[in-house]
């Protein structure tokens, strides 16, 4: 191909004799390479498909949540976010969705180190397991989770004997988003464990590192944008999860009520302009939290990659 281009250049050339300017020979290149026919659709025509899904899925839905929410004035948009059974609401999904997430870190991480470097039975069985929580059902989910972890339940009658009750607790919540969420780690951490170079470990351990050295100081910093990304996608889910905590909340006002059912119970009430006031307040806070998510991912890259 390059020989050809190359020919063709000669040509050119040659036919514009010795006067001739390199000018002639880019316009050249430049309108053969414009008429050049492509199998995938050009610029133009991708980025106005892209456009129009990206306004009609997200764009124009989210913007429902501002029009609606300015039916009410200033005053009565700060009066209604800040009820104090909002702001319990809002304390109930931050506080559990948070710890949810760093449990999602920690076992996700030793989940995802398991199925890369270790090999037993059953092992793609349990890589297919992992993705579980994406087709399940939410509902379906909270449950099965609730039969479990009432009194009465398998679970739940164990711990129950030391007095520590998870149904229609927080503590039931948490573990609810524990199980939405721990994919999320799972798979943003696993891809970069694989494409790990075992040379590193190896060139650790003939200087002289520990495991415990190994892993803070070659394979955590590796995998760290990773977590971070895996650690925040499942916080942002955690806040806005309904399905699989209504049933296993119990819904008591100020201790185990979440964001989304004051939600759900203000569209019932036909209370659209409150509903979307409380609904754009968790719009901010996740988008608040995926821009933080992109910014330290994007300084944790440098960092390991060195250029900062």
């Amino acid at each position: 191909m390059r020989n050809k281009q190359s020919k063709t250049i000669c040509v050119v050339y040659y036919n514009c004799g010795s006067g001739c300017r390199q000018g002639k020979v880019e316009a050249y290149l430049k309108e053969k390479k414009r008429k050049k026919k492509r199998v995938i659709p050009g610029f133009g025509l991708s980025l106005g498909i892209v456009i129009a899904m990206l306004g009609l899925i997200v764009v124009i839905p989210l913007c429902t949540l501002v029009i609606f929410s300015a039916q009410l004035s200033f005053s009565e948009f700060i009066s209604t976010v800040t009820r104090p059974r909002v702001l319990s609401s809002y304390a109930v999904s931050f506080r559990t969705a948070f710890v949810a997430a760093v449990i999602d870190a920690v076992m996700g991480t030793i989940l995802a180190w398991v199925l890369v470097r270790y090999e037993f039975p059953g092992k793609e069985i349990m890589n297919g397991i992992i993705e579980l929580p994406f087709a399940l059902p939410t509902a379906v989910a909270g449950i099965s989770l609730t039969h479990l972890t009432t009194t009465n339940g398998w679970v739940g009658s164990f711990f129950d004997q030391f007095g520590i009750k998870i149904a229609y607790t927080t503590t039931g919540i948490t573990v609810a988003l524990v199980f939405i969420g721990i994919p999320f780690v799972v798979r943003s951490v696993q891809p970069v464990l694989e494409s790990l170079d075992p040379q590193y470990e190896e060139a650790a351990d003939i200087l002289g590192a520990n495991s415990r050295q190994t892993m803070v100081s070659v394979i955590l910093p590796e995998i760290f944008p990773a977590l971070i990304a895996g650690f925040t996608t499942s916080f942002a889910r955690g806040l806005g999860e309904y399905g699989s905590v209504v049933f296993i909340a119990g819904n008591t006002p100020y201790k185990t009520e979440i964001a989304p059912l004051m939600i759900m119970s203000e569209l019932q009430e036909y209370d659209y302009a409150s509903a979307t006031s409380i609904a754009l307040v968790m719009l901010v806070a996740a988008f608040v939290i995926l821009f933080v998510n992109a910014v330290a991912q994007s300084r944790a890259s440098k960092i390991v990659s060195g250029i900062a």
